[in-house]
């Protein structure tokens, strides 16, 4: 499940080369719009809002069309920052972080690393070289992949790239083939 940033929807490049990475590998891939945005609204809502939306989409699907499966939680920028701050509560084995916004631009002293350290469970970032919000660091259950670009990350191709051989590593880790009869 992935969800978008503040100030777009769930069609920028970087979810969708999260997303077709995913589904290569046999994912089932949904991408979550957030109530703000399906009313029509541009900014966001506050972060409690955001959370409870994200952790009861996250639950419904998890209770119905996805019982049973393990569930990988993520999103761009501001959704990144939900699926941190809600792993725990959505049983989420792995969470991925495309342009997480460690810090305002140009404001280090507002670090929101505290949100990524909270996970605990497998997490990927994939950043931006030149992204002005920041590139956190690499932790025991935290791989931090960059790549060309800022902020946006328009390469979906980069972007698959970089998330693929991840994927590899959490379905090797949770998910089981299944056995041919």
């Amino acid at each position: 499940m992935l969800g978008h940033g503040a100030g777009g929807g769930v069609e920028t490049p970087d979810l969708a080369g999260a997303a077709e990475a995913a589904g290569s590998m046999g994912f089932t891939v949904a991408l979550v719009e957030q109530p703000y945005r399906v009313a029509g609204r541009r900014s966001p809502a506050p972060a409690r809002q955001l959370d409870a939306a994200w952790t009861s989409v996250v639950l419904q699907l998890g209770e119905g069309p996805l019982g049973g499966l393990p569930i990988l939680t993520g999103g761009r920028s501001s959704g990144a920052r939900v699926a941190c701050r809600t792993a725990a509560d959505t049983a989420s084995v792995a969470v991925l972080c495309l342009a997480f916004p460690l810090h305002p631009p140009g404001h280090p002293e507002k670090s929101r690393l505290s949100e990524l350290d909270a996970v605990r469970v497998l997490t990927l970032v994939v950043q931006g070289e030149i992204d002005s919000f920041g590139t956190p660091p690499a932790g025991p259950q935290r791989t931090v992949s960059r790549i060309p670009g800022t902020h946006s990350l328009k390469s979906s191709a980069a972007v698959a790239a970089a998330v693929s051989p991840w994927l590899t590593i959490v379905t090797a880790r949770y998910f089981r083939p299944q056995s041919l009869l």
